[in-house]
């Protein structure tokens, strides 16, 4: 078995923001995991996973020249279990070690960003926790950033994590 699984985000971010929507084949999610994950290269993407293991996410834009990067990943509440509670799938935001639940990018960047900079390529990072039920798909909502502005954040609360 694989120790990681890496879940990569592409998103056509000139498409998303001219449509103001992630769907409409504007976000496509694959990941590299052993198992056979449902539905790879599109945003409903169910990630098969073991307790225990570490699942990184990227995100890509399709043009090199508009940034995207994932604001915020956060888990439903699902079986008395809450995605944002210690006992949650443990995801890190960029900079930290898996140690955490949840927290926000900019805290985890440790860096002030003027107006105009660049946005990073970001990895999060989370363990797969043992309490999660086999067979179970775990939805989680992938918060994107993607320049700035009002309608510069996107989310979309399709994807998943399961169990084998």
């Amino acid at each position: 078995m694989k120790t990681q699984v890496n879940i990569v985000a592409v998103v056509d971010v000139i498409g998303a923001l001219s449509v103001k929507t992630l769907l409409d084949g504007n976000l496509c999610m694959v990941d590299d995991g052993a198992f056979d994950s449902a539905h790879q290269g599109t945003a409903d993407l169910v990630t098969v996973v073991k307790p225990g293991q570490v699942v990184s996410w990227t995100a890509l834009a399709v043009d090199l020249q508009t940034p995207v990067e994932i604001k915020n990943i956060s888990f439903a509440p699902t079986g008395g279990h809450n995605g944002a509670a210690p006992s949650g799938p443990a995801m890190s935001p960029p900079g930290t070690q898996g140690t955490t639940t949840g927290g926000t990018h900019d805290q985890a960047r440790g860096q002030e960003e003027s107006e105009g900079d660049k946005l990073d390529l970001d990895v999060w990072t989370g363990v797969v926790p043992h309490w999660m039920t086999p067979g179970v798909p775990y939805q989680y909502r992938l918060e994107l950033q993607m320049y700035e502005g009002s309608n510069s954040v996107m989310s979309i609360d399709s994807p998943a994590l399961m169990c084998q």
